[in-house]
Order: structure tokens, then C-alpha cells, then sequence
């Protein structure tokens, strides 16, 4: 399965359904069948963002005057012809328990136990999610966990092709107590644990996190097309949200245009199509019956395979079948699938243990054979389409149910370059997350965001610098211009290699410092040495949440020492060797388990040129010597899962970089 903890997305198209769904058990409520007049968000024991303007809204009657009183002041405000009001209240500085009061035609709603203080949004994908109970210590860490000046908030797990103005399940402000943090994103907690010692004011913590999820799902349409490149998809998905057969239809001709498209295409191998001979010339073999994970067949080069796996079956159908209504059946697919029926695109998920329903348009099953194709990519650990075999059918409207039980035959797709994604996957899709978790947040005041994410966009780490540039401007367009943006570096992860390569987490390790690198709002830090070559799921987010209250004194409150420790300044030629500078040292460098550093390389222009350096600490430069010619990069930590040993005396490390070595 994948190694995302991904899970099931529960779609959301109509706001009045999201918002009937998301109603909380308010304080006081005058009118019992009366809604909420306040949005989801304004309840018991919130946190509210001192020293800036106060926006609360809801929803009431159009036209209706609704009055809103907070700490003795007083604000009047009008629902529009959609029944949404708004206003604004003068800041506040830090401090509660306040009470929030609302009252439209007779109704009055009130919230208690509200505090205000510095609230922060954390999101990204499985290691921000990841909870406390899987964190180094997490039975004392839970047990000692009381704390009511620090109040969490988790965002459901929610996808929608549209922006919801609420959120589709109910949530609630909780205060830090043993039971409240157990499930509770624990970078997110143990960095508000951390930063309240020296920022002595009530935090509120918003998770919202998905595992598995890219970055692409956390951005608004607006903030896609900004950067270009993806209008047809944004097309898909607008057209999903309307009729998602035809979608799924017209996705399908895009897929098959980016297959056709590959570097080493074979005109007119298209696995799809009802025609194509699926044969043993073209790689075809018998799927045992009970398929399930591929790295369980007993096939050799699929035992320890990621990436795309074609599955193809036929079911013979009668007249009086192809007559009705009818939707096909598939068991769970690890961990996302295109599936064709009779060479037309019928649907596309996202979720290794979601089974699939895809409705099938009136004409396309035929009398006779009917072909099914379903192209399964796995990235992570065990791939493939579940068993049993009953698991796959196609279900009419009349209540009949026909197994796809006449064999299933597969072929492999090895060494492919990594597909399109439905745009309306939820994790992996188009503004699917935004449009689900970030939008139902509104305006709501924040002091920063904690952003932990990149593992599942290592594929295409050179859009990844453009695509957190827009996501970060997106995210200051919605809460704040001036919003701190702090962002964890990918830890290390898999085995230290043995000589230089070429690195997908490495080079979007470089993105992630580059972008952080950009304005005074924004810090980087540093996890290269607090990974696990085991677990994409480092278990120490208490070392991390030390680094992120670092790096946020910093950009947040004027803090002095550095956000993150050495970071590398400039790159010069010195005789034969080349010396880096280093800022933000705390003291000294030093390198750990040696008498000098390693991980540093020299590199000419090409690929695969690049050369282990020997390396000398002089203050706070290092001179670099390696056996290249004309050396125009130097790089540090270059790997999946370098080893660095290069720190200052605050015990914090010089991160992954490359640098550019300017001509003399």
C-alpha cells in the first residue's frame, strides 16, 4: 500500500450539503431548529489572532442585520442576497477567555472560552499528519500532554472539484489534553509546545494534512494557472464537477495523447483499445485469479517493483444486459488507476484501499465481448488490483451483478516516466485540497504556516520551486501579505550512497532552500539529519518542532539567531581548490565523527560528472579539493539519504545546496 498513509476522500459538490454536514453543537442557540449563524470555525474555546483586525462571519436569512459584540465592542453587518454577512472588528492583543455573541431576528448565538493570541496553520502530507502516538516517547508525551493555552483544530480529510465555504464534516477547537493530542499532527503540537516558552501567548493550531498528497492539491485554480501549463486540466475538472462520465471520458483522450507521447512510444500500442492483441509478443501474461499484490506472484522482476502495470479481461454481455443502466465494480487499486471500458476512459482514483465505482455512459457496453482495461501505478511498497476475483463486476440498474471472472491477463510497464493525474484525485489531483480543507478556512487571521511536504512530488523537482511560490503567494493572498511561510526540508531517507548520484529528493531539497531563500517571511528547516533510512516516517518531530520555533522566532518575532543554522553564502575558486562560505553559524563549524567533513562534491557541467571533495573547515568556510576539471557546482548532502557531518556548536547541520562556482 502507499507509503502515505493515504485515506478515502469524501467528496463534497454543493455548499449546502458541506455546510448542513458541518454544524456544530454551539453554547447558546435560541432557536433549536434554527441554523448556526456563525461558520464552523467560531466556536467553544477558538483562538482568535491577536494584533490584527478580527474578521468573523456566517451565514443568516438574506438581507438580515446581524449584530456581533466581542470583549465590549460592538459591530453591525448585513447577510446578502446568499445569506452570507461579515464584519470586522478592531485587533486585540493577547489574552481571554472572551465570549463571542451573535444575534439576527430573535436568534442568538453564543461561543465561550474564546482566547486570542497566534494562531498557525500546519499542513503538507504524511509527516505532518503523522500523530503523536508515533513519535519518539509518545506514551509520556500523551500522558503528560495538558495545556489550555493551547487549543487544536484538525481539518477533515476532504476532497471536492469546487471551493467549499464550509467544511464538509464537523470539527471542533480542542484544548491540549492527554486524549486531544493522541491524534493530534505532532510537529504541529510539539512546535507550539516549543514556541510557547519563549512566546508566552495562547496558540491555536490548524492541521490540515493528507498523506500522499502533492503539492498541486493544495493550490487554487487561480494560483495553477498563474504558473501556467495545467489549463486543460483545470478544464477536466471543472467539467467533473458538472458530469464526471464525460470527464472521465475527455481525461481519457488526454492520457492517451501523453502515452503516445513517450520517448520510446510504439505507434499503435495502445493496451486500451478493444482491438489491441493482447498476446505474449506484447508482454502479455495470465494474472493468477485472485490477483492482489503484484510483489506476491512469484514473478521475478515484479517482487520488488514501482511503477505501472497494465490489467486487461473481457465479459461477454447479452442484449438485454447492454439495455440498462450500469456501473463497473473494482476492488482497491494501490495505488491509483485509469480504467477504459471499450477503449473509453470511464474514471481514475486516487487511494490505495478505496474500491472504485465508475458509472458507465447508456451505448458504450455492446452485445457480446466487452473489453476491460484498468493501468495501475504503484510508487510506494506493495502495488496492484485487490482480489478476490468476485471483487470486479458490473453492476445494472436492474439489481444484477456480473463477476469479471474470465481471467485477467497483465503486463508490465517498466522504466515508464511518471503519468498525468486525474485532476480530480484527491491527494494527487487539481486544487482537490485547497478546494476541500483550505478554502473553508476563509479569511481566518493567522501569524504563519508550517509547510512539511515534497515527498510525493520528488518526480518533478524542477516545477517544485515554481509551484511553492505560488502556493505560498496564494496562501498570503488568503490569510495574510505578510504570512510566515516556514518550510521542513525533506529528511534523509533510504541508504547513504556509496559515490555521487543524481537525486530527485536532493534536487527538491535545493527548490524547497531556494524558495525559502526569497523574502524575510520565509525560513527553511533543515530534518538531514533527524531522518530515518528506514521510515519515510522519522518518529523524532520533537528535535524537528525545536527547529520550527527557531526558525518562526525568527521570521515571526524579530528574533536574532539564525532560523536554521550554517547555510552556505557564496562558492569561489582558491588556487586548486574552491571555498564555500557559510552564514547564520552558530559559533563555530565543526564536523562530527571525523576530523573533517564529508558529503561535499565538485562538479563540471555535465551529469554524473560530479566527484566526492575532500574538505577543510577554515571559520566558517570550507575548502573543497576533488579530482575534477573545470569544476562550476559545488554540492552538499546530494542524495536520497546523504550522510552530513557538518554542524555548528548549536548542534544544528549544514543542509543539502547546490551552488554555482563563478568563472574568476
Amino acid at each position: 500500500m502507499t507509503g502515505f498513509a493515504a485515506m478515502p476522500a469524501k467528496q463534497a459538490w454543493a455548499w449546502c450539503i458541506a455546510f448542513a454536514l458541518s454544524l456544530p453543537v454551539m453554547a447558546v442557540q435560541a432557536s433549536e431548529d434554527a441554523s448556526p449563524l456563525l461558520h464552523p470555525l467560531f466556536q467553544d474555546r477558538m483562538v482568535l489572532q491577536r494584533d490584527q483586525p478580527i474578521r468573523i462571519w456566517g451565514r443568516a436569512a438574506a438581507g438580515e442585520q446581524v449584530r456581533v459584540e466581542l470583549m465590549g465592542v460592538h459591530a453591525s453587518g448585513q447577510a446578502d442576497g446568499d445569506g452570507r454577512w461579515e464584519v470586522l472588528l478592531p485587533s486585540r492583543g493577547a489574552g481571554g477567555p472572551h465570549v463571542l455573541r451573535v444575534e439576527s431576528a430573535g436568534r442568538v448565538q453564543q461561543v465561550e472560552d474564546v482566547l486570542v493570541g497566534d494562531v498557525w496553520l500546519c499542513a503538507g502530507q504524511s509527516n505532518m499528519e503523522l500523530p503523536v502516538w508515533r513519535t519518539l516517547d509518545s506514551r509520556a508525551e500523551i500522558a503528560a500532554a495538558g495545556n489550555d493555552r493551547i487549543r487544536l483544530l484538525t481539518v477533515p480529510q476532504v476532497a471536492s472539484a469546487v471551493p467549499l465555504d464550509a467544511f464538509a464534516e464537523p470539527v471542533e477547537w480542542r484544548a491540549v489534553s492527554p486524549d486531544s493530542v493522541r491524534d493530534f499532527s505532532a510537529a504541529c503540537y510539539y512546535f507550539a509546545r516549543e514556541l510557547q516558552k519563549t512566546v508566552d501567548v495562547p496558540m491555536g493550531l490548524v492541521s490540515a494534512a493528507w498523506g500522499g498528497s502533492r503539492i498541486q492539491a493544495w493550490m487554487s485554480a487561480d494560483a495553477m494557472r498563474a504558473i501556467g501549463g495545467e489549463d486543460e486540466a483545470l478544464g477536466v475538472l471543472a467539467l467533473y464537477s458538472q458530469d464526471p462520465v464525460a470527464a472521465a471520458a475527455r481525461w481519457g483522450t488526454a492520457w492517451a495523447r501523453w502515452w503516445n507521447a513517450r520517448p520510446h512510444a510504439v505507434a499503435g500500442d495502445e493496451p486500451w483499445q478493444p482491438g489491441h492483441v493482447a498476446d505474449a509478443t506484447r508482454g502479455w501474461r495470465d494474472a493468477p485469479r485472485q490477483l492482489g499484490a503484484w510483489e506476491r506472484w512469484d514473478v521475478p522482476e515484479l517482487a520488488a517493483y514501482d511503477g505501472m502495470v497494465w490489467y486487461r479481461t473481457t465479459i461477454e454481455l447479452g442484449a438485454g444486459q447492454v439495455a440498462h443502466d450500469a456501473v463497473l465494480e473494482l476492488g482497491p487499486a494501490d495505488e491509483m488507476d485509469v480504467t477504459w471500458v471499450n477503449g473509453i476512459a470511464v474514471g481514475s482514483t486516487y487511494g490505495a484501499g478505496d474500491a472504485r465505482e465508475y458509472r458507465l455512459p447508456q451505448g458504450l457496453l455492446v452485445e457480446g465481448e466487452n473489453v476491460v482495461v484498468v493501468n495501475v501505478l504503484d510508487t510506494w511498497r506493495e502495488g496492484g488490483l485487490s482480489g478476490p476475483a468476485d471483487a470486479h463486476a458490473i453492476r445494472f440498474a436492474d439489481g444484477t451483478r456480473m463477476p469479471l471472472d474470465a481471467g485477467w491477463r497483465f503486463r508490465v510497464a517498466a522504466n515508464e516516466p511518471s503519468p498525468p493525474r486525474a485532476p480530480w484525485q484527491s491527494a494527487a489531483g487539481l486544487t482537490t485540497l485547497h478546494n476541500g480543507m483550505i478554502a473553508p478556512l476563509g479569511g481566518y487571521a493567522l501569524r504563519g504556516a508550517l509547510w512539511y511536504q515534497g515527498e510525493s512530488n520528488t518526480f518533478e523537482a524542477d516545477r517544485y520551486a515554481a509551484l511553492l511560490r505560488a502556493l505560498r503567494a496564494d496562501w498570503r493572498e488568503r490569510f495574510d501579505p505578510v504570512l510566515a511561510f516556514i518550510v521542513v526540508q525533506l529528511a534523509d531517507f533510504g541508504m547513504p550512497a556509496s559515490q555521487p548520484v543524481e537525486s530527485g529528493w536532493a534536487a527538491l531539497r535545493e527548490a524547497q532552500r531556494q524558495v525559502a531563500m526569497d523574502d524575510d517571511a520565509s525560513a527553511l528547516t533543515v530534518a538531514i539529519d533527524i531522518g530515518d533510512r528506514y521510515d519515510i516516517h522519522p518518529p523524532n518531530k520533537q528535535e524537528l518542532a525545536r527547529r520550527l520555533a527557531r526558525a518562526a522566532r525568527h521570521v515571526a518575532y524579530g528574533g536574532h539567531e539564525s532560523p536554521s543554522g550554517p547555510v552556505p553564502v557564496s562558492a569561489a575558486r582558491e588556487g586548486d581548490a574552491v571555498i564555500v562560505r557559510f552564514g547564520g553559524v552558530g559559533g563555530h563549524l565543526r564536523a562530527l565523527g571525523g576530523q573533517a567533513p564529508i558529503g561535499f562534491e565538485l562538479c563540471a557541467a555535465d551529469a554524473g560528472s560530479c566527484r566526492y571533495a575532500t574538505a577543510e573547515i577554515r571559520g566558517h568556510d570550507v575548502l573543497l579539493r576533488a579530482p575534477v576539471v573545470n569544476a562550476v557546482r559545488v554540492r552538499h548532502g546530494w542524495a536520497d539519504g546523504p550522510v552530513v557531518t557538518l554542524f555548528d556548536e548549536t548542534g544544528l547541520p549544514a543542509g543539502p545546496f547546490e551552488l554555482p562556482i563563478p568563472l574568476r
